[in-house]
């Protein structure tokens, strides 16, 4: 499973051990932002050693395409190319001559940029709505993978959760699916604003909800904690005097759980999707149905997304707490088929287990069966 760290390395500390310190914390991808073509080189090389990948950026690519993208197109390590952040309606034209220029040179690898979330205002979006933002969007860029941010978090309680961030992603998986487009969807791990210091749960609950919806990669907006004062950045795993903070541990954990559950969730086509609980997230329908291994499904509290994946032959059951601050009673009755998926990968027969399970917060439990 792809996991990226959004303003990563920075061009001033392009050495090995800050590569390599990247790649400890459990990244496949870097993405930093380049002043030269000559800087980026420098990094691509040091990725190349480390068995990190890299999104191109840099100001050659948007004023010589071809020849930036042949300069870079042998290196293993490159895997994408950067367009550009959250862009209007009215740059889509020209962001599909361009990524149709580089994709005639490289289309081994896709190019890149991420959407708007949808509580951007339609003065931004150049939309009425957010879908037809991201339906338009898919008809006129090319793009092989689609990416959307959106920081839901906004407290530290149960409440401070955007309300319309299911519908978000219940939207772009849909638009995504329509396609038959993979998607990347972002967890937060820098405090700014009205964000708080990132928790484990609050990265759970982000990551794995991203997950049940059919993410194909994880990104993380930031690694590094960028030099901006007009958002007051703080608190990402690596802090502005490049040191490691608690952040970096939190999401060294998240990665270690991603890549051992890599084998549910990367190449996963979601079946169904529906959510528990008394009173379920705008844009999201109510848990009506199951599939057949799966004879009940019960939650108390706030409820949880609950997920039908199917990967290869087998199908999986993903049942993630919504609620990031308190655990939640889950009750799950299935016939002997059925298989829990452990934290490590490794799977033991779910009658092992009770019926009823106390679920951590913004945790996930994960059932298995042959189709």
């Amino acid at each position: 499973m792809p996991t990226l760290a959004w303003v990563g390395v920075p061009e001033s500390e392009t050495t090995i051990e800050r590569f390599l310190e990247l790649k400890e914390a459990g990244f496949t991808h870097n993405f930093s932002f380049y002043t030269s073509a000559d800087a980026f080189e420098k990094a691509l090389k040091i990725a190349e050693k480390v068995g990190v990948k890299m999104i191109l950026n840099c100001p050659e690519l948007k004023k010589d395409p071809e020849n930036t993208v042949r300069r870079f197109m042998k290196s293993k390590a490159l895997d994408a190319y950067y367009l550009t952040d959250e862009p209007g309606r009215s740059s889509f034209p020209e962001l599909g001559d361009w990524a149709r220029r580089i994709q005639a040179v490289d289309n081994k690898r896709f190019c890149y940029l991420n959407l708007f979330p949808n509580y951007a205002p339609t003065s931004a979006l150049g939309t009425e709505t957010y879908r037809e933002h991201v339906n338009i969007f898919i008809k006129e860029v090319p793009l092989q993978v689609l990416s959307f941010d959106h920081y839901p978090v906004v407290g530290a309680t149960s409440a401070d959760v955007r309300d319309i961030w299911y519908e978000n992603l219940e939207i772009f998986a849909d638009e995504a699916a329509k396609v038959n487009k993979p998607f990347w969807a972002f967890a937060l791990t820098v405090a700014h604003g009205p964000y708080p210091v990132p928790t484990i749960p609050a990265l759970r609950m982000q990551i794995y909800s991203d997950l049940a919806y059919g993410a194909q990669g994880i990104q993380y907006f930031t690694y590094q904690t960028p030099p901006d004062p007009q958002w007051d950045f703080n608190n990402a795993p690596i802090t502005k005097e490049m040191k490691r903070n608690q952040v970096y541990d939190m999401v060294k954990s998240m990665n270690q759980e991603i890549k051992a559950l890599s084998p549910v969730f990367l190449g996963a086509k979601v079946i169904s999707l529906a959510h528990t609980g008394k009173n379920i997230p705008i844009g999201t329908k109510q848990l009506s149905a199951l599939p057949t291994p799966i004879k009940s499904v019960e939650t108390e509290g706030l409820g949880a997304v609950v997920s039908h994946l199917k990967n290869g032959k087998e199908e999986y059951l993903v049942i993630v707490n919504r609620d990031m601050v308190k655990t939640m009673k889950l009750t799950v009755k299935s016939d002997p088929s059925v298989q829990k998926v452990l934290k490590d990968g490794t799977t033991l027969p779910a009658s092992t287990y009770m019926d009823t399970i106390m679920v951590e917060p913004g945790d996930v439990q994960i059932f298995k069966w042959k189709q």
